[in-house]
């Protein structure tokens, strides 16, 4: 070992003796001749902000070669994150972060919010990965001052950026077409065009179509509680079918000193929606439209030398149906309209070199309309104000800030006589949030960090004011937040190993007023929402990141993340019966254990990627008892591509195995998920 790293010291020191003379070389010469240095182009964004925990991020070439289909099948490689997937290419997909629920988690288009204000939820398998350039993810918020308001009102954030036309010399045109085919029946083509319209203004086009008919064979098992066998059958998934398209259009510009962007976007689908398989019934003939629009727009430029100015401003129109034509249960055909206006503006000065300070505030309006008898039309008008400040001195990076929310409730309730009653509700809370960064040694990069955040998620329409299962009068779900956690991230030269990356994080979270559907009245068929959950989360993320060059070019990253979580239900100390209680068991689909690892290795143009997933045993109830027991599952996936020239035609050719041994499992109880599954891509860029 210590002759190891003898040698490896030798080899820094003999590259920085090899890097000192090259520069000596070139100061000589520069004494005789002129050097020409050839033209470089910085294509990466510049962030002026003082950064204090950094994300975990997939971005470019990374993003693009993992086996993923959608945002959501990417997310997964992320610590501290559940996706829970009811199943097949079109099958509904939302991300828990640590615990907390999906409703606590922010996602933003291209620095603006995505909204759901009917049921808080977005469904990530709607998002391709063909436009996306980074996906991240930020616990507490995002470690800028200079972000709109709502960016501090989530307890985590997923960001998704979209790509930025880049145009190299001489080039004002770029072509990019995808196509996939594979397994469930699968045709997918994109296609993006990028147009450079003027040294400033530059426009992209993108257009997406998926049609699957979502078929897959599963197996299905039944085990009594004593441990007998009931059944075990394999069966063919149907009604998992989804035809969609995606357009997206957008305008680019930059200004002397800043920049702006305008996109619109729309998507349209319908799916089947194959169902729960519940009491032998195998297929459902449950269906579901969604038409979404929205465009927005962004505005920044700095202002003198110490002012910056962000404009922010989006409409959005989700439509949405859904059919149950299964009259032996109960016949369904709703249809819910909402829309969205929203504008911010946020205004950050530097007050010393090292102090900023940011003021941001928005506005957002929104309306939900639905078929439903004896709906109310709710309405909400949503005002924050965040206050926000960063400041370094020598090894420590602070920010401190302070949101106040804002939100007034109008409905309108219209009995079986025809009269209306008017209700208005209104909502006032200030959250607070700290987060600290130390460097002890300035040349040895090692980061230690810790934050405390409080924040809560105001209830939705559909807890508010869904016919006969909302109730009014909920109060919002509250948070606290509690993190410590460590980074060491340094390019290395030692052997085969040119970097490395690491980082560790503690956490704690405890959730108060929790929303969830109790019975109403005696009955077990009628049930309401209510204020009595509480949840004690205490968790361990960890990743680990190594990049490596052997001989022969041959180029290897490994990506590891590992999470443990023990997250329990507080809500009611009574309940805890031995072997039925829910009080302190693990809440539902929480696994103990899960974690990911990523090894992608390049030779040349040709490159192979390999990728597992675990996600430990678990319950779907927080009764832990063996009937609401899930057996742990991992899937193993595989691809290999090889990228090549026709002319002046860049193309690659790659082949993808999911779920390489054959693993059948469900990650939400009754809804299972397909077994292997094959894809072949073909990308073409011009």
């Amino acid at each position: 070992m210590l002759r190891k790293k003898i040698l490896c010291f030798i080899g820094v020191l003999v590259n920085v003796l090899f890097q000192a003379h090259d520069v000596l070389a070139v100061e000589v010469e520069a004494l005789d001749t002129t050097l020409r240095l050839n033209e470089v182009s910085i294509v990466r964004e510049y962030k002026p902000y003082i950064e204090v925990i950094p994300a975990q991020k997939l971005e470019g070439e990374q993003l693009q070669r993992l086996n993923s289909f959608s945002v959501a099948d990417a997310v997964r490689y992320f610590s501290g994150v559940q996706l829970k997937d009811y199943g097949g290419v079109g099958g509904v997909k939302t991300l828990d972060i640590r615990s907390m629920g999906t409703n606590h988690m922010g996602v933003f288009y291209d620095g603006i919010q995505l909204g759901n204000a009917q049921n808080g939820q977005i469904d990530l398998g709607k998002f391709s990965l063909d436009n996306i350039e980074e996906v991240s993810l930020y616990n507490g918020q995002k470690s800028d001052i200079f972000q709109p308001a709502k960016d501090f009102g989530a307890a985590g954030t997923i960001y998704l950026r979209t790509r930025t036309p880049k145009f190299t010399a001489g080039k004002r045109t770029n072509v990019k077409v995808l196509f996939r085919t594979g397994s469930f029946g699968l045709v997918n083509p994109s296609i993006l065009v990028e147009q450079k319209l003027s040294n400033s203004v530059s426009a992209a086009m993108n257009a997406e179509y998926i049609d699957a008919n979502g078929k897959y064979k599963f197996r299905y098992k039944k085990v009594f509680s004593d441990g007998t066998l009931a059944w075990d059958t394999t069966a063919t998934r149907k009604n998992g079918d989804v035809y969609s398209l995606r357009l997206e259009g957008g305008l680019y510009g930059k200004i002397s000193g800043g920049k702006w962007k305008i996109k619109a976007y729309y998507y349209d689908s319908e799916r089947g929606i194959p169902g729960a398989i519940v009491n032998n019934v195998w297929k459902t003939s449950q269906r579901q439209w969604d038409r979404n629009f929205f465009s927005q727009g962004s505005f920044q430029k700095r202002i003198g030398k110490r002012y910056e100015l962000l404009l922010n401003a989006k409409y959005a129109r989700d439509k949405m149906r859904y059919l149950n034509p299964d009259t032996t249960l109960m016949y369904i055909d709703n249809e819910f309209t909402q829309q969205e206006v929203y504008v911010s503006a946020a205004n950050k000065v530097k007050l010393l070199k090292d102090w900023e300070v940011n003021l941001s505030v928005d506005y957002t309006w929104n309306t939900l309309d639905a078929s439903l008898t004896n709906f109310v039309y709710p309405k909400r008008h949503s005002v924050l104000v965040a206050l926000a400040t960063a400041y370094k001195w020598r090894g420590w990076k602070a920010q401190a800030s302070l949101l106040g929310t804002f939100v007034t409730d109008r409905s309108t309730a219209v009995s079986g006589t025809g009269s209306e009653t008017k209700r208005v509700k209104s909502f006032d809370e200030y959250t607070p949030a700290v987060f600290l960064s130390y460097k002890p040694v300035e040349t040895f990069p090692l980061n230690f960090r810790a934050f405390y955040k409080r924040i809560f998620r105001m209830p939705t329409f559909n807890d508010l004011y869904y016919t006969d299962i909302g109730n009014a009068n909920l109060n919002p779900e509250y948070v606290s937040q509690y993190n410590v956690g460590f980074q060491y991230q340094s390019a290395v030269d030692c052997g085969v190993l040119t970097g490395l990356s690491m980082r560790a994080d503690a956490y704690y979270n405890y959730v108060t007023d929790k929303i969830i559907s109790v019975p109403k009245g005696s009955g077990q068929y009628r049930w309401m929402m209510m204020n009595i959950g509480k949840v004690k989360i205490r968790g361990i993320d960890v990743n680990a990141q190594a990049r490596f060059m052997f001989p022969y070019d041959v180029e290897v990253d490994a990506n590891l993340s590992y999470t443990y979580q023990r997250a329990q239900d507080y809500t009611d100390p009574t309940d805890n019966e031995p072997g039925a209680g829910t009080y302190k068991g693990q809440i539902s689909y929480i696994p103990w254990h899960n974690g990911s690892v990523v090894l992608h290795g390049t030779w040349r143009k040709a490159e192979l990627n390999y990728s597992f997933i675990y996600v430990g045993e678990r319950y779907h109830n927080s009764s832990n008892i063996r009937a609401n027991y899930e057996q742990p599952w991992y899937t193993h996936d595989l691809s290999a591509g090889y990228s090549f020239k026709v002319g002046k035609v860049n193309m690659k050719i790659s082949a993808e195995v999911n779920n390489l041994f054959n693993q059948y499992y469900d990650v939400i109880v009754n809804y299972p998920m397909p077994g292997r599954n094959y894809k072949a891509i073909l990308k073409i860029e011009i």
